[in-house]
């Protein structure tokens, strides 16, 4: 009898809730922590019992090898067995971050540098020291990391956040590459990925991306310079302040689509999906021009003296 009382007592000291040494416990819980070790830290975080009694109930339990490590969030009502459950299932407290289409490389670690809760382990690297680190030696970054909301466990890697960042961009853009027009002037997935991230730059409108695509497949299929102010500001780089002169369009660069054909040597910016779409397949449009209209949306001009009509009546408003 005395043995069932005290098993009986033991069961119900694990539905119990357990005192909390303030409103939000941080526990972090490193690979190769034994269940003791656990037991103990959480303890040191501020759970307010015997480690020694949490050690005993991981064991009787038999779940004390099945715990993850990982950071965890402890608040409002935690008990015993709870608190076994939420180690076991490994449902760590996690923080999300949105990296924006359009955004720059550099943007995106501006974000990212801005994750309090994040390990920032390329603070100081370069940019090809970076992707180095990626397993992408003397890839250009621009454009190659997926823009999309990432969640991550409180303490995660940056680098690590950016593999998946990359990761996400190599399949996006290996999808795109499958679905390109048969007729696509794209050589490689390359170009299909720097002719996106242009088409992110231009128009937010999606509905506008797939014209604003064929209007730069069509000027690539004739010969003609692309002649796109976003090429010409990622080339200015920290030069650029916000106002785009005739002096900067003829300033020479890589980048500079004014004043060199052809597509731009590497992307100018971190395209979505639906521009990667769009590249790959272009509207069915003759269109070599387009003028904002205003709205967020685009006129498309088959001939230039349609677009210098196009321009005074929706820029000039003549």
């Amino acid at each position: 009898m005395v043995t069932l009382a005290l098993g009986g007592a033991s069961w119900w000291w694990t539905a119990q809730p357990l005192p909390l040494g303030g409103r939000v416990i941080d526990l972090a819980i490193e690979p190769g922590t034994t269940a003791k070790g656990v037991a103990k830290l959480a303890v040191e975080a501020g759970v307010q019992t015997s480690p020694q009694l949490l050690y005993w109930w991981f064991r009787l339990s038999g779940q004390a090898r099945q715990i993850k490590a990982g950071s965890y969030e402890l608040e409002g009502v935690v008990t015993p067995h709870s608190l076994l459950a939420m180690l076991v299932r490994g449902d760590e407290a996690l923080r999300a971050v949105t990296l924006v289409e359009g955004l720059s490389f550099k943007q995106f670690r501006q974000i990212l540098q801005k994750e309090e809760l994040l390990a920032h382990d390329t603070q100081g690297l370069a940019p090809d020291l970076i992707m180095q680190q990626l397993g992408r030696p003397g890839l250009h970054p621009e454009g190659r990391f997926y823009p999309d909301t990432y969640s991550y466990a409180k303490g995660s890697s940056e680098l690590a956040l950016l593999a998946r960042a990359l990761r996400a961009m190599d399949h996006q853009l290996a999808f795109a590459w499958q679905q390109r027009a048969a007729n696509s002037l794209l050589k490689t997935p390359d170009q299909l990925l720097t002719l996106a991230s242009i088409v992110e730059k231009e128009t937010g409108r999606v509905s506008d991306r797939p014209l604003i695509a064929a209007v730069f497949t069509n000027r690539l299929r004739l010969g003609m310079l692309l002649q796109t102010d976003p090429t010409v500001i990622y080339g200015l780089g920290d030069q650029f302040d916000g106002n785009l002169r005739r002096r900067d369009l003829l300033a020479d660069t890589p980048w500079n689509s004014y004043t060199r054909a052809g597509l731009p040597p590497t992307p100018i910016a971190m395209p979505g999906k639906a521009s990667l779409l769009a590249a790959a397949q272009p509207a069915n449009s003759r269109a070599l021009y387009f003028v904002a209209r205003g709205d967020g949306s685009s006129q498309f001009s088959e001939t230039l003296d349609a677009h210098n009509r196009a321009v005074n009546q929706f820029q000039r408003r003549q």
